[in-house]
């Protein structure tokens, strides 16, 4: 068929569920779109039919249909926002151009729909439509339990020039997070492979220096309780599903507050005045700028976070951007 492309999945990329690779590579498609594309076998994986659970490997080709990302949405269009969802979503954005919107995603609710996800924000995104009714479209994703700095674009260009900044690694991103204990060093580079490992709790992700996917971050203590917790700057050099959470708790032995998942009973500080609510906010990013230059934009910190540093006599005036040591090559 004219206009079919083929795309080599990339070794930064593999071994991932299909159609999550597919999203992260055309931000502006939805769920329900790609299941019906698999469906008719519009997409294929080596030549042969393949579901959204498939995973992609290294050098394995994707057979993608014409204009992908142009295509309709499936007949009768998303569903109307709500006017609560709609005040709700509007009142989460903290940058407007006319390229790029920002919002502060709060924590505990899903950037995109799933399986026993229920509300979640790209349903409410068409309350956020522009003059011309064009729908923002979602350029990356944050964790249901993760706050802080959301990237929407605004236009037919826009989203696809911010993804690609994405997947080349121009964009500069910066977490906060408060961990149970104080690293030591206080400031460093983590460079540990991770790789994803099934459990009966579900899917984690894991240490693994053979056949993991490299994993690299930077980090710096800001200021901290005594040794009890710490605040910590994070910069994530790599984009592995839970990168921060696994090598605070793995690599440096101080697991995220509220992490059970990955820190067990060692995240969780004994004093009833704290949230048991993952202390994980992606603060600030610094990107290219569709229109030219670099746009930098940070979200404060959630109540349940604020809440933290002010029972722990933490300052939130300390030098709020340290410099994180380390190359990020």
């Amino acid at each position: 068929m004219a206009g079919v492309s083929l795309e080599e999945v990339r070794a930064e990329d593999a071994d991932q569920r299909l159609d999550r690779w597919l999203r992260r590579r055309f931000p502006g498609l939805t769920q329900g779109r790609i299941e019906k594309l698999l469906r008719k076998g519009e997409i294929r994986v080596d030549g042969k039919r393949a579901d959204g659970k498939t995973r992609v490997l290294a050098g394995q080709t994707v057979r993608l249909p014409p204009r992908i990302e142009d295509e309709l949405p499936p007949r009768g269009g998303p569903a109307p926002v709500g006017e609560a969802d709609a005040r709700f979503v509007r009142g989460l954005v903290i940058h407007a151009d006319d390229d790029v919107l920002v919002l502060d995603k709060p924590p505990g609710i899903a950037v995109q729909g799933g399986t026993g996800q229920g509300r979640n924000l790209d349903s409410m995104l068409g309350a956020l439509a522009g003059p011309d009714g064009q729908r923002p479209r979602l350029v990356h994703r944050l964790d249901l339990d993760t706050s802080g700095v959301l990237i929407l674009g605004r236009n037919a260009r826009a989203p696809a020039l911010l993804a690609e900044a994405f997947r080349g690694r121009s964009v500069r991103k910066t977490y906060w997070a408060l961990v149970a204990g104080v690293p030591q060093p206080a400031r460093g580079r983590i460079d540990m492979a991770l790789a994803k490992v099934a459990g009966p709790a579900g899917e984690r992700v894991a240490g693994d220096s053979e056949d993991g996917k490299r994993a690299v971050t930077l980090y710096a203590t800001v200021d901290h309780a005594l040794d009890r917790c710490a605040w910590l700057a994070m910069r994530p050099v790599t984009g592995r599903t839970h990168q921060l959470r696994v090598h605070a708790a793995a690599a440096l032995g101080t697991p995220i507050v509220g992490d059970l998942k990955y820190g067990g009973p060692r995240a969780i500080l004994a004093t009833d005045a704290l949230a048991r609510q993952l202390h994980l906010h992606a603060r600030a990013i610094d990107l290219p700028h569709p229109a030219g230059g670099r746009l930098r934009v940070a979200a404060p910190l959630p109540a349940h976070m604020r809440a933290s540093w002010k029972f722990f006599g933490i300052d939130l005036e300390t030098d709020t951007d340290p410099k994180l040591a380390g190359r990020e090559g």
